[in-house]
C-alpha cells in the first residue's frame, strides 16, 4: 500500500505542479474541469447512484454547470459556496441526528453541486486574475493556489503530528474517529506558520500580516470540514473510499476534499478584503 501510495504520488506530483504552472489559463480551466468532472462521477456514488450511467450522467452534468457558470459573476458563486460551507458544518456537528436532511440522495447530489462548481470557479478566478494583489508585492496567481495547498497540506500534516501525541478528545467521533481537537490546532498552528513565512517573504504590512493570518486560519478550518464533509458521506454511504482511480489513494475526491473547501473560502475572502 505504502509503495502504491509513493509511486501514484510521484506521478500525480508534477502533473498537478505542470497544470499549475505551465497550462495557459483557458487550457488550465479544462484541466481542472477534467478534474472536476471525475469528481462528479464519484460523487454520484457517494450520494446513492452507483449505476455506471448515472455515474457518467452526474459528471456530464457538472461539466455543463461549469460552463454554464463562466456566464455568472464568481464572486456570487464563491459567496454562497461560503454560505453552503458554514451549512455544512452544521450538518457534521448535528450527525447523526440531522441526517434526515441530506439522506434522500438526489439532496446529496445537491450538496455535490455546492461543493464542485464553487471549488473550479475559485481555482479559475484565480489564475484568471494572473497578478495579486492589493497590499502586496505583484505575485503570480499561480503561487496563491500553490498557497493553498500549502495550507490543506499543512492541516492536515500537523494534525497527524499533533493528534498522535495529544488527540484524546475527539473533534467528531461520529463522523471521522481519528480525528481530535489537538489535531485541529496542530493543523492551524501549522497555516499560521506558513502565514507568518509568506508575510515576510512579502514584506507586508502589520495590517495585511494580520488580514492574511486571519484569513489562514479561517481557510484551514474549512479545509477540516471538506474533509469531514466526504467522511460524513463516506460514512453514511458505507464505503471507504470515493473510488478506487488512484492507487493507494482511493479516489479523486478522497485527494481534495480538503481543497474543495479551502479554494473557494480562500478566493471570497481575499475579494472582500480588496486583494484580487
Amino acid at each position: 500500500m505504502l509503495k502504491q501510495r509513493i509511486i501514484t504520488g510521484l506521478i500525480l506530483a508534477p502533473i498537478a505542479i505542470g497544470g499549475i504552472f505551465f497550462l495557459p489559463p483557458f487550457e488550465f480551466s479544462l484541466f481542472i474541469g477534467f478534474i472536476i468532472a471525475v469528481g462528479g462521477w464519484e460523487w454520484a456514488n457517494l450520494a446513492g447512484f452507483s449505476k455506471p450511467v448515472e455515474r457518467v450522467a452526474f459528471a456530464a452534468f457538472i461539466s455543463l454547470l461549469l460552463y454554464l457558470s463562466t456566464f455568472l459573476n464568481p464572486t456570487y458563486i464563491l459567496a454562497a459556496s461560503a454560505f453552503g460551507w458554514i451549512v455544512s458544518l452544521y450538518l457534521i456537528t448535528q450527525y447523526p441526528a440531522k441526517k434526515t436532511l441530506w439522506e434522500c440522495r438526489y439532496r446529496r447530489l445537491l450538496i455535490g453541486i455546492f461543493v464542485l462548481v464553487p471549488a473550479w470557479t475559485g481555482l479559475v478566478a484565480i489564475r484568471d486574475a494572473n497578478t495579486l494583489l492589493y497590499g502586496f508585492q505583484a505575485v503570480d496567481t499561480r503561487y496563491l493556489i500553490l498557497y493553498i495547498m500549502f495550507i490543506v497540506w499543512g492541516a492536515d500534516v500537523g494534525a497527524y503530528f499533533s493528534g498522535k501525541a495529544w488527540g484524546n478528545k475527539k473533534l467528531a467521533p461520529n463522523v471521522s474517529p481519528g480525528k481530535s481537537w489537538a489535531g485541529v490546532y496542530g493543523g492551524l498552528a501549522t497555516t499560521a506558520l506558513f502565514a507568518i513565512i509568506a508575510s515576510l517573504m512579502l514584506d507586508m504590512s502589520l495590517v495585511d500580516t494580520t488580514w492574511l493570518l486571519l484569513i489562514t486560519l479561517i481557510t484551514g478550518v474549512f479545509s477540516v470540514v471538506g474533509d469531514l464533509l466526504e467522511s460524513m458521506l463516506k460514512r453514511h454511504r458505507g464505503i471507504k473510499d470515493s473510488s478506487q482511480l488512484l492507487p493507494g489513494h482511493g479516489g479523486v475526491l478522497d485527494r481534495v476534499d480538503s481543497l474543495t473547501a479551502a479554494v473557494p473560502v480562500l478566493t471570497f475572502l481575499f475579494i472582500l478584503v480588496g486583494w484580487f
